[in-house]
């Protein structure tokens, strides 16, 4: 009889350090999604800014009619796409300056004092990394646990993919 309470109280406690563990896994894992989460709307602003303003600089810079109409299709979309994203900041109650990094800035910066086919070829350049940062980013928040997280990042990866696919393209026929 003393064994089997002896293994009673043995398999209690070890079903509760096992809940206990499970606990702290949940909380980690959630912890990780809600930094991850923090990570793509804050990323995903600061590329919506970054590609918009250097997009306004294609649009006067150029002289490439297929180079002018992928920026004015990126203005479009990142401008939607920054809204969901602020959209999701409000509502995460995220307060944080939204700007761009310095070191967007200074390939801004950079990208100003260029013109024709080396604008172009800079400018595209520019697009297509920016662009293979931004699928990782937004295939990594399509498995966010926040479900508007997963919603916005899911919603908008097949357009980074084609602003990648189209950029890419372009700049190929630049050559």
């Amino acid at each position: 009889m003393k064994n089997l309470i002896y293994l009673a109280a043995g398999v209690i406690i070890l079903l509760c350090a096992q809940a206990c563990q499970d606990k702290k896994s949940k909380n980690y894992n959630q912890a990780q999604d809600d930094q991850d989460g923090l990570v793509f709307i804050k990323s995903g602003i600061e590329g919506s800014l970054t590609e918009i303003k250097a997009s306004g600089l294609a649009i006067t810079n150029s002289n490439n009619q297929k180079v002018i109409g992928l920026a004015k299709m990126m203005i479009d979309d990142h401008t939607k796409t920054g809204e969901e994203l602020k959209q999701l900041e409000t509502d995460k109650k995220i307060v944080e300056t939204d700007s761009i990094s310095s070191a967007h800035q200074q390939m801004i910066n950079d990208l100003s004092k260029k013109s024709g086919k080396v604008f172009d070829k800079m400018y595209l350049q520019m697009m297509v990394a920016d662009h293979e940062e931004a699928v990782k980013l937004f295939t990594k928040a399509s498995t966010n646990s926040d479900n508007k997280i997963k919603q916005v990042a899911s919603q908008n990866l097949p357009t980074i993919k084609m602003h990648l696919d189209s950029a890419n393209a372009i700049c190929i026929a630049l050559k």
